[in-house]
């Protein structure tokens, strides 16, 4: 890919799947600094959220404090628990709405997620808005679609040792 350093960026990453796509495919940790610097790749950065979810571990402060430091800014949202003990906690709509809203002043918008729950966003985002969508995520846990609907993908599995931290 041909580098235009005067594009506006955009980084918006979908902390849980990529943390558990690194935790049960290798058994590692994401490298989050790695991720951001490869994502803007020397490009002029506007925007870099991390979106967690609050689960009350005792580690986690000190992981959401290492993401602000590193650059991004990090959006926080409880883990819903239901009556049948069922948990969930997902910032699908919030990322959608956040690149949605943050599109007009990026040239080129960076998921960092695998979900195809985001095919119809980048969609939109390409056809309507005009914009250079990038996706980046470890293929195997990657949806298809979403690949395919980028204008590219940057399979993380390819060098993964740059994007893994072993436990």
């Amino acid at each position: 890919m041909v580098v235009n350093r005067e594009q506006r960026v955009g980084v918006f990453v979908d902390v849980q799947n990529l943390y558990y796509s690194a935790k049960n495919l290798y058994n590692a940790k994401a490298n989050f600094a790695q991720v951001l610097k490869e994502a803007v790749q020397g490009r002029r950065l506007v925007r870099a959220i991390a979106y967690a979810i609050r689960a009350d571990i005792k580690e986690e402060k000190n992981f959401h404090d290492a993401l602000e430091k590193i650059g991004y800014e990090v959006k926080l949202k409880d883990l819903q628990t239901f009556a049948g003990g069922a948990k969930k906690g997902d910032w699908d709509i919030g990322i959608a709405m956040d690149m949605i809203e943050l599109a007009h002043k990026l040239d080129t918008l960076v998921l960092v997620s695998g979900d195809g729950d985001f095919v119809d966003l980048v969609q939109h985002l390409r056809r309507a808005m005009g914009c250079r969508i990038e996706v980046m995520a470890f293929g195997p846990s990657s949806s298809g679609k979403l690949r395919e609907e980028s204008d590219e993908f940057i399979d993380m599995d390819r060098n993964k040792h740059k994007f893994l931290i072993k436990y």
